[in-house]
């Protein structure tokens, strides 16, 4: 099989959902298998605050639902938005101990680190585009993230 071909199978598999991938030509064989992500602590923990409110009573999970949505729908509309330079993964600290780079209240300055996106296994440090304080945080941590996507709010 050629290279280039190759390169761009592996290349297609990395920016997919798919998780393998084996293609047959001729008498050649290729699998392709993704790795799991760096930060599979950070997962366990998402899942576990998720899984209580997916148990509790309907009306119990509306009222969770509407505390959650309420105070981030407020300050997105207002405010200038730091946005995601590229598709990849939203993390809010350097690694999964430590602490998170900005809280909502934060005073920033233009070029400051606020969060880390993982593309392609390369973690990408953004930095802040304008001096302010952290209004809002609009991704939750490990969170997948598009190009343009808005991801804080800064005052």
């Amino acid at each position: 099989m050629d290279l280039r071909k190759l390169k761009t199978l592996i290349d297609l598999v990395a920016e997919s959902d798919i998780s393998e991938l084996e293609v047959t030509e001729g008498e050649g064989k290729v699998r392709i298998v993704k790795s799991q992500p760096q930060y599979t602590m950070a997962m366990p923990q998402q899942m576990m605050q998720q899984a209580p409110a997916a148990v509790a009573a309907p009306a119990a999970a509306t009222a969770t639902a509407a505390a959650v949505e309420t105070p981030a729908a407020a300050p997105a509309d207002a405010g200038h938005k730091v946005t995601s330079p590229m598709v990849g993964t939203f993390y809010r600290a350097p690694s999964p101990g430590a602490s998170n780079f900005v809280e909502i209240g934060s005073t920033v300055k233009e070029g400051q680190t606020i969060c880390i996106i993982e593309a392609m296994k390369l973690l990408n440090e953004i930095e802040c585009d304008k001096s302010g304080v952290v209004k809002a945080i609009l991704v939750e941590n490990g969170q997948p993230v598009e190009f343009g996507q808005a991801l804080f709010v800064i005052e």
